[in-house]
Order: structure tokens, then sequence, then C-alpha cells
């Protein structure tokens, strides 16, 4: 059967139409970042606020592709999947730096960062852009924005009373396996004990572990009030997490995604912050509520111990001359 010149025209338009959208698919960047988050924790759900802003503001250039639970590579790999060019993104931490970057050991300290406001003065100002600019440099990752993990507080599994750092002797405190987590958790006044996360509810129960610390958010989404008693206020940790581009991915963007890109890491970081803040402010009720005693100690004297523990210590040789007080000033 001959097709007719209307029929023909109409097929030849629909097949053009399907090769451009195809082209179109195909010229997509695919972004794919990692992370340890689980869904529903603020700092996972704004990975998606970053993804729905570049792929809005850029139509058609970009399938930005989320992993959560650690999916895709482990906690703690991420900055060298990214150097290597098998990851695009990730969320990296102060602790992932000071590895390769020891003269920056400084910003896994306890009681350095004091609150958001002050977050924000030191990591977007003169100290965040040197800081950064090394990370490009030794690391080759771009870090686009700072977001607030949460303030860490002791979570016993036993009541004490706990006023200074003397009353944690013995405490086996669950911290992560690093060394600059377990010097912290020394720091404190206690016996840090290397343990995954994900053991820690058991550990908890079992008495395998005395106490842990985190933000309290992480404590009401693991259910670490179902196995503990107590939460100690001791703010000894302002935490942060960077939201992070390889430098090999970050390379091939024009002037405009980069722009974008920035643009969402910030407009991301915010929506997390604010959650978080939120949860904080009335997390302290609903622990109460599930029976938990909510103590404060005297914080000046867990500061000062602190950070005595840590100017005597080898961290504070390779930190740059200056920096601490430059931070403390940070407005």
């Amino acid at each position: 059967m001959r097709t007719t010149p209307s029929l023909g025209l109409a097929f030849g338009a629909a097949m053009l139409t399907a090769l451009a959208t195809g082209a179109v698919a195909a010229d997509k960047m695919t972004v794919r970042i990692s992370s340890p988050a689980v869904p529903g924790d603020w700092h996972a759900e704004q990975l998606f606020i970053f993804k729905d802003y570049i792929e809005r503001s850029l139509p058609g250039q970009f399938d930005v592709q989320v992993h959560l639970n650690g999916t895709l590579f482990q906690q703690g790999t991420e900055p060298a999947q990214m150097k290597r060019g098998n990851l695009d993104m990730a969320m990296i931490s102060a602790q992932d730096i000071a590895k390769q970057l020891p003269q920056y050991s400084i910003f896994t300290a306890g009681y350095l960062i004091r609150d958001v406001p002050h977050q924000k003065a030191v990591f977007y100002g003169p100290v965040g852009k040197e800081y950064f600019d090394a990370v490009s440099k030794e690391m080759e990752v771009t870090i686009l924005a700072v977001g607030y993990l949460g303030t860490r507080q002791l979570n016993l599994r036993q009541y004490r009373e706990v006023k200074t750092p003397a009353d944690l002797a013995g405490i086996k405190l669950r911290m992560p396996g690093s060394k600059d987590w377990q010097f912290l958790g020394q720091a404190l006044g206690a016996n840090p004990t290397p343990m995954a996360f994900n053991e820690v509810y058991l550990g908890l129960k079992t008495g395998a572990i005395d106490a842990q610390d985190n933000p309290l958010p992480t404590d009401e989404k693991a259910k670490f009030y179902e196995v503990t008693q107590q939460i100690v206020l001791t703010d000894h940790l302002v935490d942060g997490v960077f939201l992070s581009i390889a430098n090999k991915t970050w390379d091939k963007f024009n002037a405009e995604q980069k722009t974008v890109f920035k643009e969402a890491a910030l407009i991301a970081a915010e929506f997390n912050n604010n959650n978080r803040l939120r949860d904080e402010a009335r997390l302290v009720e609903f622990f109460k509520q599930k029976g938990l005693k909510v103590t404060v100690p005297d914080r000046d004297a867990f500061r000062k111990h602190v950070q005595k523990m840590y100017l005597e210590s080898e961290f504070s040789k390779s930190w740059p001359q200056g920096l601490l007080e430059r931070i403390n000033q940070a407005k």
C-alpha cells in the first residue's frame, strides 16, 4: 500500500520528534550522590530538595540520582571514590577531610563551633574559603555547602550523676572508630569504644557499651530512647556535613550550571538546618515523655577540659598558626 503524502509527513514528523526526545535524554548528564543517610532523615531529604532544584532549573540537562543507606559506596569511602572519578557527589565530614589534611583536624575538635550562625560564619567566610580551596587542591573535591548535622549529646544506658568529665570515668562510650572520634571520647572523660552505628542499639541493650553520643534527632530516629535512661546535654560538638562534588564532574560544567549547583546546595542545606533545629527544640520534651532523665552538666567544666586536652595533643601541633583564634573570632 502506498503511503499518502499527508501520512508520510505525519510519520516523518513523529520520527523526528522521537529521535529528538531520545537525543535530549541521551545528552543528560548523570550525577550520582552517595550517602549513608536513611530515608526520612533531614540530611537525606535535603538531597531530594537539591535534585529537584537542579532538574527544574536546568531542564533536560541533568539526571541527579540519590543513593541512600550506603548502598552505592560505604560511609567514609566517598572522598576516594570521587577522586578516582567513580562517584560524582557525597556529603563528607570534617573527619573524612582530616584523614587527608591533618592540619585541618581542628574542625573535628570538641567545643570549637558554637552554634549554627557561627558554623556559617566560619565556613562561608575567609577561613572556610581557605579550607575549601585546600580540599579542592589536595582531595580534588569541591565543597558546595555546609549543613548542620546537629549538636551531639551524651546518651547513657543507666542514669548517673554527670556534672564534669570526671563523672564519666570508666563509661564505655561508643564513638566511631577513627582516631579523631576516639580522641573526642577520651577528652570527654570516658572510655571510648569503637562500634559500627548499626550495632549501637543492641550494644546499649546488652550492656556491651554504657553510652553513645549523637544529635537528638538521630537518637529519636534510631530509637535509642528504648534502651537508655538518660540524656546529658553536654553540647560537645556542633557537627556539620559538607555537600561536595568531585572536581572531575565539576570541571565539566559551564558557568550557569555551576551557579545553579551552588544555589541548590545552599537551599538544600538551609532546608536541612531549619528542620534539624526545629526537631532539636522539641525533642527534649519528647525524651522526657519517654521516661528518660534529661540533665544539664557543668558545660564550662566540660569545655575547659576538652579544649585543654586538644591543645596538649598531637592534633594541635599540625594546626596552622592563628587558625584557632580566627575561628573563635568569626562572626
